[in-house]
């Protein structure tokens, strides 16, 4: 049985239960296509929440003998041993590294093969043409990104000299059973600024997702449907968040709703539908990004209305999955769904069958890359 480590962020992001799918899912997938997986993180220092965290989330999916968290450079850990991790990394033939989560020299030197997967396309290949740690692409033999034009005459951003392999966002699908009946709610589970931060390009500046979302303030007044943000905001936004709750935006605390893997998966699964615009980047300079939340949107049979990131160039488009570039089509799109909502939920489910189901996404990237069971 081949070995992986897939390394992500899971205790660093505490509470967050959306997040908190993304490397469990490359955990769980590759497990299921026959792999023998270990998921590692790395943390900067002993935090109590965070590891209890970890440990929670680990025991729910079954990975609590294959999970290792390390708090600083070791070989203090949550789960296996610090020495059982290096071990493991001796005898294992890939790292699965998510956003290069995994930078410890032990683990790292050891495995044979060292997969960087680009969750942040665009960003990840600026800050390495401009020699930024946060790139973290030195070390690694292959690389894949969900940014599915990147290096395409589509989309004018740098490959940070090299070449990436498109890849969807893989989902376990029998974690994520199509949900019945019509939700109440077009829903998205968000941040109302852009965590990586404004970035300049060849003479254009990328900013915010708030600016994005500040096009679709008009949007409930337009339609007779519920409009309602899981939105995490900083009071110093009050401005904005006043402004939404004035056009007819329902807004609610992302730790209510999705505090954890399972509450977030239901809150999707009782939605009408995904609606949700992208980072600028992502979308101004047609990256192609797919989002892991609208895989599991269209998972949970629920359709996704979503700003263009240039998907159309190798996706089909328009029926479970929609999307908009202006307000006006943000509205068309949406009535849509109002108004033949079952059928963009099977259409939905079908596309996630087809594209998202992680024994297709993963034995198509390992197949690539070369690495078989």
């Amino acid at each position: 049985m081949t070995s992986v480590v897939v390394a992500g962020a899971i205790a660093n992001r505490p509470g967050h239960g959306g997040m908190a799918w993304v490397p469990v899912s490359w955990a769980l997938g590759l497990r299921k296509l026959g792999f023998e997986v270990l998921l590692a993180e790395q943390i900067e220092c002993a935090d109590p929440a965070s590891a209890a965290w970890f440990e929670a989330v680990v025991e729910r999916f079954g990975l609590s003998g294959s999970a290792c968290l390390v708090h600083g450079d070791g070989p203090d850990t949550t789960g296996l041993p610090f020495e059982d991790l290096v071990a493991r990394g001796e005898r294992a033939s890939l790292l699965v590294n998510l956003s290069g989560h995994l930078t410890m020299r032990p683990v790292f030197d050891a495995v044979d093969l060292r997969l960087y997967v680009d969750l942040d396309p665009g960003y990840t290949q600026l800050w390495a043409e401009a020699g930024l740690s946060g790139a973290r692409l030195d070390g690694h033999d292959r690389f894949a990104t969900v940014g599915l034009n990147l290096g395409d005459r589509r989309c004018p951003l740098p490959t940070a000299g090299r070449s990436w392999i498109p890849t969807l966002p893989p989902v376990v699908l029998d974690r994520w059973p199509a949900s019945g009946g019509v939700g109440t709610a077009f829903t998205t589970v968000t941040g109302w600024r852009n965590p990586l931060g404004t970035i300049e390009h060849d003479g254009r500046t990328y900013g915010s997702k708030a600016h994005s979302f500040r096009r679709l303030l008009g949007l409930p007044g337009r339609l007779d449907a519920s409009f309602e943000l899981a939105l995490e905001i900083d009071p110093a936004d009050d401005s904005d968040r006043e402004k939404l709750l004035s056009a007819g935006w329902r807004l609610v605390e992302p730790g209510a709703v999705a505090g954890d893997p399972f509450a977030f998966r239901d809150y999707l699964a009782g939605s009408l539908a995904e609606l949700s615009v992208a980072q600028p980047l992502y979308a101004e300079a047609a990256t192609g990004w797919f989002s892991d939340r609208t895989a599991h949107y269209l998972a949970a049979g629920r359709p996704a209305v979503v700003e263009d990131t240039g998907l159309g160039a190798s996706l089909p488009v328009g029926e479970g999955l929609l999307t908009f570039g202006t307000l006006e089509e943000a509205e068309v799109a949406c009535g849509a769904v109002i108004a033949e909502p079952e059928r963009h939920q099977v259409a939905a489910r079908a596309f996630a069958e087809r594209h998202l189901d992680s024994d297709v996404v993963l034995e198509a990237l390992m197949a690539k890359i070369g690495v078989a069971p």
